[in-house]
């Protein structure tokens, strides 16, 4: 039997918003297990950040459970949340979040110094991970001197990098052409493959298409996933 990796279950996360409440999840219950890679779609607003989020210990869930492993985030401290996101989880923020002063090299190589490695052995894992998305040639270059393309290609290999069990990806492909969306895609495919779990964020059918399975969400509702005869266009437009 395969390992489940991430697991919600019944899983609702409220925010306050003024005088009202805006429920972000409702109930929402799924497993993603080491080898396959999910895509969630669903239309703005209709929940999918928050799930990627509550996915990778930077939010909390108003009720349910989230873990990741077996471990029950609810249960982690701050420091232990931290520990996890930096050794187990690696996240694709769809602001990047790239630290402006420190090379692509240096921002890849951040999450591996930080757990302990020396810098020349993060440094040679970077530019691994820099040259399997196709920017080994500008691994000395600054954030504001790399496309917005390049820019995703770096936060993407600062998410390969080192021994991550779960790939959190929120619109990887949003700022790349078609061609380099497919590649980073492939990419991901093989960290998956090698015995990752991967959660893919995207509003893009092609891109789902990479997924073993699709889960779609509305109004925060987990309302239906692909099945053998299902495809993500199918999905989206409703059809059995």
């Amino acid at each position: 039997m395969s390992e489940v990796v991430l697991r919600f279950t019944d899983v609702c996360r409220t925010y306050r918003s003024g005088d009202t409440d805006v429920q972000a999840l409702d109930g929402v219950s799924f497993e993603v297990e080491a080898g396959e890679l999910v895509a969630v779609m669903g239309p703005s607003g209709s929940g999918k950040s928050t799930l990627l989020a509550l996915a990778g210990g930077l939010d909390t869930p108003t009720r349910g459970a989230v873990e990741v492993s077996g471990v029950d985030l609810d249960g982690l401290d701050a420091a232990g949340l931290a520990r996890l996101r930096r050794d187990r989880i690696g996240y694709v923020f769809q602001d990047l979040n790239l630290v402006t002063d420190l090379t692509a090299a240096e921002n890849v190589a951040l999450p591996r110094e930080l757990a302990g490695l020396s810098a020349r052995a993060a440094r040679r894992e970077a530019i691994t991970a820099l040259t399997r998305v196709g920017l080994g040639d500008l691994a000395q270059r600054f954030p504001d001197q790399l496309s917005g393309g390049q820019q995703q290609r770096v936060a993407i290999a600062r998410a390969l990098i080192g021994e991550r069990r779960l790939l959190l990806a929120d619109e990887p492909t949003g700022a790349l052409d078609s061609q380099t969306g497919e590649a980073v895609l492939s990419v991901l495919r093989a960290q998956v493959e090698a015995g990752a779990a991967g959660v893919l964020v995207t509003h893009e059918p092609r891109y789902a298409g990479w997924a073993d399975r699709t889960i779609f969400l509305r109004d925060g509702r987990l309302v239906d996933s692909t099945g053998p005869r299902r495809t993500p266009e199918q999905l989206l437009g409703g059809r059995a």
